[in-house]
């Protein structure tokens, strides 16, 4: 990935910087030292501003290695699936949401986004599971197609799957998402996907 991710910026400056005349320096060993430590160290998280920082690196000391590995860091960001998650499956449901599991008929349980969910057994864990924010990403479906790469979708748990009022897509989910959380990460044609999610 290294390799490949300096290719492409070996690509990038004689796309842009060659046309504009401004003459390319070779990165030194330090410098590709510095930015595979940067990855091993602190991966691909989310804030990757933080993340450079920690690693040493800044616009001021060392503007062609910031924006290397900035870029660097975006794009396994973009690509990779969640660090650190598990793995399972994901089905969707439409109205009617309520009366939930969780919070009955309180209307103020449902985010305006709509992004939102009922928990699997695998992760209902007796009820406390009401309330809990997960980071989504689909890794797969029954179609090559059928997930939207790169997204993301974080949805806070309000129902239990086996007993909503709505009932799932699919049965024995790891978890089943809104009809519009679900569309936010896969082709919304699809009964259901594999995912990958973590606590938010």
């Amino acid at each position: 990935m290294l390799k490949l991710a300096k290719e492409m910026f070996a690509m990038e400056g004689a796309q842009s910087c060659d046309n504009a005349h401004v003459k390319r320096v070779p990165s030194s060993p330090e410098e590709d030292g510095t930015l595979k430590n940067c990855l091993e160290t602190f991966g691909t998280g989310q804030n990757q501003m933080f993340s450079l920082r920690k690693a040493g690196i800044s616009k001021g000391s060392s503007p062609q290695l910031f924006y290397r590995c900035l870029i660097l860091l975006l794009l396994l960001v973009n690509l990779a699936p969640l660090s650190n998650g598990d793995v399972g499956t994901a089905a969707q449901y439409e109205a009617p949401f309520s009366p939930t599991a969780c919070y009955g008929t309180n209307e103020a349980q449902f985010p305006s986004s709509e992004e939102f969910g009922s928990a699997g057994e695998a992760i209902w864990d007796n009820g406390e599971a009401c309330g809990r924010l997960y980071e989504v990403q689909c890794i797969s479906g029954p179609d090559p197609t059928t997930c939207i790469p790169g997204q993301i979708v974080q949805v806070r748990i309000v129902d239990h799957a086996l007993t909503s009022v709505s009932r799932p897509s699919w049965d024995d989910a790891t978890m089943v998402l809104s009809t519009t959380a679900f569309g936010k990460i896969s082709n919304a044609s699809a009964t259901f996907i594999n995912i990958q999610y973590i606590p938010a």
